[in-house]
């Protein structure tokens, strides 16, 4: 049996409210649609931990910016539909931009901070557009738990913050980056990398590898963690953005160049004209290619 389908705020609000009043947990999985395996394992496990599993379809057009590729991000409604129902999902959620951004759309969410640093440098507005439109979705689920990927690091990070500021109703949960055999990250980005822009592009998860191995030997300086990831960067051929160490939690920069033994290692780099982000938070996540 195929999952149901809703389209309007006020069908997802009755349907989250009756779930609840039957005693069911509900659980949402927030994706702009064109599902991969990272996507999947996240329904997969909200049905593990929830009775009533919601996946919510919206490519949301404040996140992208003026340059951005809103227009030709892949649109797959029906396999999505497919593979969520497959997953464990219950529920898609499919609005159109007019549904979640009626009226004058005059208000933004800010989260200040964890915004600003790695792509809040170079993506304005971005987060502003991820916090607005997740506050919508939970303001209309109610109390539920929420789970994300790691791989958007900083957006998880933005959401937690705002649930906690905000007070909101709503657990989350952060799951690993899920990634091919090479160790590439998922995403619905990939698609538009060539069979030679991909082989290039494993020079991200090799430079996050090769960080875990020398942190996991015991390296703490923070230049010399960096040189070798930007050595592996440039062996990809790579149009890097930012590498950077960071705190794991706000993060921050550290005061000192000896770093502690957690720290977060985020990565942008564009293949090609595609945009990839990827990270690792050392100390705590396992190697990205396997290493031991």
């Amino acid at each position: 049996m195929s999952a149901l389908i809703l389209h309007r705020v006020d069908e997802l609000r009755a349907h989250a409210e009756a779930a609840r009043r039957a005693g069911r947990r509900v659980g949402v999985v927030l994706t702009m649609g064109a599902l991969h395996e990272g996507h999947l394992s996240l329904v997969e496990h909200a049905a593990r931990i929830a009775d009533e599993i919601i996946l919510t379809v919206f490519v949301n057009p404040t996140q992208f910016g003026p340059n951005e590729d809103l227009a030709k991000y892949p649109r797959t409604l029906e396999r999505d539909i497919e593979l969520a129902t497959k997953a464990g999902a219950t529920c898609v959620f499919a609005p159109d931009a007019k549904e979640m951004y009626p009226g004058a759309d005059a208000t933004r969410v800010v989260v200040s901070k964890v915004s600003e640093p790695l792509c809040g440098r170079f993506r304005p507005g971005h987060f502003a557009g991820v916090a607005t439109v997740v506050t919508k979705f939970f303001a209309i689920l109610g109390p539920s738990v929420a789970l994300f990927g790691r791989k958007d690091y900083q957006q998880l990070q933005v959401i937690r913050t705002l649930v906690s500021d905000l007070l909101l109703p709503i657990e989350v949960i952060g799951l690993p980056t899920v990634r091919d055999a090479d160790g590439l990250a998922r995403s619905s980005r990939n698609v538009y990398l060539s069979s030679e822009e991909r082989q290039r592009a494993l020079a991200i998860p090799r430079a996050l590898s090769r960080a875990f191995e020398v942190f996991t030997g015991g390296e703490r300086d923070r230049a010399k963690i960096l040189e070798l990831v930007s050595e592996e960067l440039r062996k990809g051929n790579l149009d890097v953005q930012y590498a950077e160490l960071l705190d794991a939690d706000d993060l921050s920069s550290f005061p000192t160049e000896t770093l502690p033994d957690r720290a977060l290692l985020a990565i942008a780099a564009y293949c090609g004209s595609t945009r990839l982000i990827d990270n690792i938070v050392l100390g705590e996540d396992p190697s990205p290619i396997g290493l031991p």
